[in-house]
Formats: structure tokens, C-alpha cells, sequence
């Protein structure tokens, strides 16, 4: 048995492979021939404690598991592996593709050139599939799109530059539209400040203080003791909240949907806000999230009749649509 085994890994190559632990962005060469090999020298490579195992392999690029020799040997020289100790769980990093965007800030502010290059191919695909996505774009998507030059963006849509410019500047109009309704709402709350000052609103404001000190008392006492690790929104989602006058309209639609989801009262010590502030904000950023799903249903309806109409009557695709509308 011992002989038959030496041949065979001898025969096997040593396949070039990068290395690196989770959150963190130091990559390390190695070479092996096999999965069991990799995994060895990434606890020693990477100083993984033995306590910690078993020790994970996933792919940096998804998160794919890779826990079989044949699959390990299919993949391409170079490919790069995220090492997982015990119960890690593997965290997107911008550096490694996909469609998905790193929640961390340390890793946003040293985003490297081909990690913004590929955030914007990304958003671009994105596009690309649906049109109407356009209105689920956060205003920094918004921004990179905008930024890119013509011909590159042209090239990634398989669109002439003519088109591409349009649709850049349909970007533009939907950013300063929302710039506008920001700005609209900061002078409305402007104006309601004013009011209040005038005593029209001051006894209300006083009463319902003086009920709210006892409530953040009460909190303070009963939950200042824990830190805001119930809250599964990211920093940079909460410096949104906290710091823009309508943070509604400069989150994207996905993490408008995690505001609206989180519990008052967890979110209000997280933003060291009272709770009727906080459910405010999260009522607004729920109207909003509506409100771009209408009109994205809306695009859908008029693109499905445009397409309807434009269509000759002998053409053959008729049959196809009538099996589609039941399914």
C-alpha cells in the first residue's frame, strides 16, 4: 500500500495558490498538491492556533467551500483562498470581485484602484440586466457611474457612446433630484424650527421631553450596559442616519429595507436617539423604499406594453407569451 501511494504524489503537481486570513487584505504564496497540503501549510503560513480547527478553505472570490481534492485541482494556478478557523465566517472583501460591497470602513478607505474598478463593472452589470434598477441605486452608485468615462462604460453595456452619454445624464438628473428633495426637507424642518420657537409648538415639545427624559433614563439604566451588537446595520449605514439631513434618500434600497427592519429601541441607543426619532427615520426610509418599488413596477409595466405594441402581429412570438403569462 505504502508503495503504491508514493508514485501517486509524486505524479500530482504543486499548484500555485494565494492565501490569506479573514478581514484581512495580507496575501501569502503557496504552493501543494493537494487540499490536506493547503490547508497544513495555511495553519503555519497564517499562524492558525491548532485549538482552532478545523480549519475552512473558501474561495475569496464567493465564499465557495472547498473541501474536495478533484474540485481543489480543477481550479485555476493563482486562484485566491480565504482561510476560516473554527466558526469564522468569510466576509466579502472588494479586492476579490463579485457583487457585493464590504461593510467594513477600514477596508472602504483603503480601497485600492482595481477594487473601485471592479465596483463599478459591478454596478454596470447590474444595470445592464435591469434598467430599471436605476431608482435602487444609493447616490454613491449614482456617483461612480457617472464618473466613469463614456467609452469605458459604453464598452461594459455593448452600448454606443451616444446612448451611454444619455443614460449618464438620466444618472445625473436622478442624483439631483435627490439633492433637491434633501435639501426640500431640511428647509421644511427648517420651518418647523422656527415655529417651535415661536411658542406655537413649545408646551407640546416641553410635556412630551419631560416623558421622554424618564424613558431614556430607563433605558440608559437597563440597556447602556450593552453595547448596540443587536443592530446589524454597518457603520457606515449609521453615519448615514446619524450625520445626512435625509439620510432616506442617500441609502440604497438594500439597506433601506435593513433600517426599516431593526428594532426602535435597539437602533435608537445605537444612534443615541429617543425612540420617536428613530421611528420617524425608519418610517421615512420605509415611504421611500416604496416608493422606488412603484416606480420600478411602474418602468416594468410601461417597457412590458412598449414591448406589446412594438411587436408585428404574424410575428411568432406571440405563442411564447401566451405560455409565459400563466407561469
Amino acid at each position: 500500500m505504502e508503495v503504491v501511494g508514493e508514485p501517486e504524489t509524486e505524479t500530482r503537481a504543486l499548484k500555485p495558490c494565494l492565501l490569506r486570513r479573514n478581514h484581512s487584505r495580507e496575501q501569502h504564496g503557496v504552493a501543494a498538491s493537494c487540499l490536506e497540503e493547503l490547508r497544513s501549510k495555511a495553519c503555519d503560513i497564517l499562524a492558525i492556533d491548532k485549538s482552532l480547527a478545523p480549519v475552512t478553505l473558501v474561495l475569496a472570490e464567493d465564499g465557495t467551500i472547498v473541501d474536495d481534492d478533484d474540485y481543489f485541482l480543477c481550479l485555476p494556478s493563482n486562484t485566491k483562498f480565504v482561510a476560516l478557523a473554527n466558526n469564522e465566517k468569510w466576509a466579502y472583501s472588494n479586492s476579490d470581485g463579485g457583487t457585493a460591497w464590504l461593510s467594513q470602513e477600514s477596508f472602504d478607505m483603503d480601497e485600492t484602484d482595481s477594487g473601485a474598478g471592479l465596483k463599478w463593472k459591478n454596478v454596470a452589470r447590474q444595470l445592464k440586466e435591469d434598467l430599471s434598477s436605476i431608482i435602487l441605486l444609493s447616490e454613491e452608485d449614482l456617483q461612480v457611474l457617472i464618473d466613469v468615462p463614456c467609452s469605458d462604460l459604453a464598452q461594459e453595456l455593448c452600448q454606443s457612446c451616444i446612448t451611454v452619454q444619455g443614460l449618464q445624464n438620466t444618472l445625473q438628473q436622478v442624483l439631483d433630484q435627490r439633492e433637491e428633495a434633501r435639501q426640500s426637507k431640511q428647509l421644511l424642518e427648517l420651518y418647523l424650527q422656527a415655529l417651535e420657537k415661536e411658542g406655537s409648538i413649545l408646551s407640546k415639545q416641553q410635556e412630551s421631553s419631560a416623558g421622554f427624559s424618564d424613558d431614556m433614563d430607563a433605558v440608559d439604566a437597563g440597556t447602556n450596559r450593552e453595547s448596540p451588537s443587536g443592530v446589524t446595520l454597518t457603520g457606515q449605514v449609521l453615519t448615514a442616519l446619524k450625520e445626512k439631513p435625509a439620510p432616506e434618500l442617500s441609502l440604497s434600497s438594500q439597506d433601506l429595507e435593513l433600517v426599516t427592519k431593526e428594532d426602535p429601541r435597539a437602533l435608537a441607543v445605537a444612534l443615541s436617539w429617543d425612540v420617536e426619532k428613530t421611528e420617524t427615520v425608519q418610517q421615512a426610509c420605509h415611504q421611500e423604499l416604496s416608493l422606488r418599488l412603484q416606480q420600478v413596477q411602474s418602468l416594468r409595466s410601461l417597457r412590458s406594453m412598449s414591448t406589446r405594441k412594438s411587436s408585428p402581429p404574424g410575428e411568432p412570438r406571440e405563442p411564447k407569451r401566451a405560455k409565459q403569462e400563466p407561469a
